[in-house]
């Protein structure tokens, strides 16, 4: 990665006006209408990717140095996919007071924050409390990136299946901060929440627990309504769908309890939950996060194009319906190529980002979030421009 200009720097004509004493001018209108402040200023396309380095991939707490790497990986794939420049920024304290005031007296650089591999359950206050607080948007991609491409998926599923969602039976294997916010998601896109069933470490989240944290303890009213109890093997009896998001192994005898032609997304990377060969014997419909498997569930799908869409209309927040607005665009995407191996896009196909920012532009605008209306693309600038 690397900073670049987007004009010259050639003459002492182009050095008084970027820096002394042309750049004194711009510091005076800001600080007259503090409103120009995007307009003049590179924060209208920046975002800040964030980490504590607690919870990185599959490698667990290494650190904000170690967790640098994938940081500057999501800033790649931001500037390919969204057009968004973003900076890395690994913060040496994973206390949940430290990481909220720290990004909160960095976020005037910035038009967005991107919270990235913190773990559950800090992950989940930290984003509650900075979205409350600032007036940009706040978005923890391990959680809202992996339910919206989820969503998707699965969307896709069910249409190739002649079913509705809100006719399946869904188990979650795993409550961290994808599994809460798959579940809360698909809830909100129409999965009955009664036909909803999450497993954690120690088994089915059920009310009757007496060890659930306040997040899954929320779970816990809304699911499971049948009330049922027991491990992973209990859960998956009947279960239309499987949604793996644990990198716990699931066993073939508790994956055969299943109903048959089902749907089985196993996410855990690596290492799906159910490899694929074995999912194939009782679901009609697989993915995984893998991408030398059809179905890549790949959060690269999502959040490129969510901020893209964010940034354009200078959205104050991200909403539920903008989720589900991305989620809806990326389905939409594979129509005339849909089938039982190609239910999302490729990751690299070029159509997605601009179709999820679309979206969620005209999501935000629908909320009342958006500062300003969306920029005509310049396709259709021509025909939209006078003469």
């Amino acid at each position: 990665m690397e900073i670049s200009l987007t004009v010259p720097l050639a003459s002492r004509d182009h050095l008084s006006l970027a820096y002394t004493p042309g750049v004194a001018r711009v510091c005076e209108a800001i600080a007259d209408d503090p409103s120009l402040y995007s307009d003049y200023t590179w924060t209208a396309n920046t975002v800040a990717v964030v980490t504590d380095g607690s919870a990185v991939l599959g490698l667990g707490n290494i650190g904000p140095q170690a967790a640098m790497p994938v940081m500057e990986g999501k800033s790649i794939l931001f500037k390919q996919f969204g057009g968004v420049d973003s900076i890395p920024i690994c913060l040496a304290t994973q206390d949940v007071e430290g990481i909220i005031a720290a990004v909160k007296a960095m976020a005037p650089s910035f038009g967005g924050i991107n919270l990235e591999d913190i773990s559950a359950p800090r992950c989940f206050e930290i984003e509650r409390r900075l979205d409350a607080e600032l007036d940009i948007p706040v978005f923890h991609d391990d959680q809202h990136g992996t339910a919206v491409v989820t969503l998707a998926a699965l969307r896709n599923a069910a249409k190739l299946l002649g079913r509705q969602l809100g006719d399946l039976r869904v188990v979650i294997s795993g409550a961290g901060a994808a599994g809460v916010a798959i579940t809360q998601m698909l809830i909100a896109a129409g999965v009955q929440g009664a036909n909803v069933i999450i497993c954690d470490s120690r088994g089915i989240i059920h009310a009757d627990r007496g060890d659930l944290t306040p997040i899954k303890a929320e779970l816990a009213a809304t699911t499971n309504f049948s009330g049922r109890t027991g491990g992973i093997t209990e859960a998956l009896i009947g279960a239309d769908v499987l949604v793996g998001v644990s990198g716990g192994q699931i066993e073939e005898s508790a994956v055969a309890g299943m109903a048959p032609g089902g749907i089985i997304f196993a996410m855990a990377n690596p290492t799906p939950e159910v490899h694929p060969t074995i999912a194939h014997k009782y679901a009609a419909i697989v993915a995984t996060g893998r991408s030398d498997f059809p179905n890549q569930i790949n959060n690269v799908l999502a959040f490129p194009g969510i901020f893209r869409g964010a940034l354009d209309v200078r959205a104050t927040t991200i909403t539920e319906r903008m989720k589900v607005a991305a989620a809806d665009a990326i389905a939409e995407v594979v129509t005339d190529e849909l089938s039982a191996d190609a239910i999302v896009p490729s990751p690299l196909d070029p159509r997605v980002a601009p179709a999820v920012a679309a979206a969620v532009a005209a999501a935000a605008e629908a909320d009342g979030v958006a500062r300003r209306s969306a920029p005509v693309p310049p396709a259709q600038r021509s025909a939209t421009l006078p003469s």
